[in-house]
């Protein structure tokens, strides 16, 4: 099982940036799609963005297009978000996630589809 650790939230305001990390504990990394999520307090968590396990397919929601950036450094076991001109809707707790199995690509825009998630970072963007 993959246990994941996100870092990199805080306070930045708007029009700023962050870069979100998620390390994960599992060595056979690279095998796994992840993806990142967020929730906002009253909200439902809302997928952000994603990638398939090798890389070569990313997906973004609609409002992270043009602004946030999916990445990873399987020799790290890390994966990143890059996030610019940040907004205040995007004030969220964000989590990243892991398939239950490697090698899945199955509907990775749906929360349903992971099962592995860290305890996510808080990221506040004052307007």
């Amino acid at each position: 099982q993959v246990q994941l650790v996100e870092s990199g939230g805080g306070l930045v305001q708007a029009g700023g940036s962050l870069r979100l990390s998620c390390t994960a504990s599992e060595r056979t990394f690279s095998r796994y799609a992840m993806g990142w999520f967020r929730q906002a307090p009253g909200k439902e968590r809302e997928f952000v963005a994603a990638f398939t396990w090798s890389g070569g397919s990313t997906y973004y929601t609609d409002s992270a297009k043009g602004r946030f950036t999916i990445s990873r450094d399987n020799a790290k076991n890390t994966v990143y978000l890059q996030m610019n001109s940040l907004k205040h809707e995007d004030t969220a707790v964000y989590y990243c996630a892991a398939p239950g199995t490697p090698f899945s690509n199955r509907n990775l825009l749906q929360v349903a589809s992971y099962e592995q998630w860290g305890q996510g970072t808080q990221v506040t963007v004052s307007s």
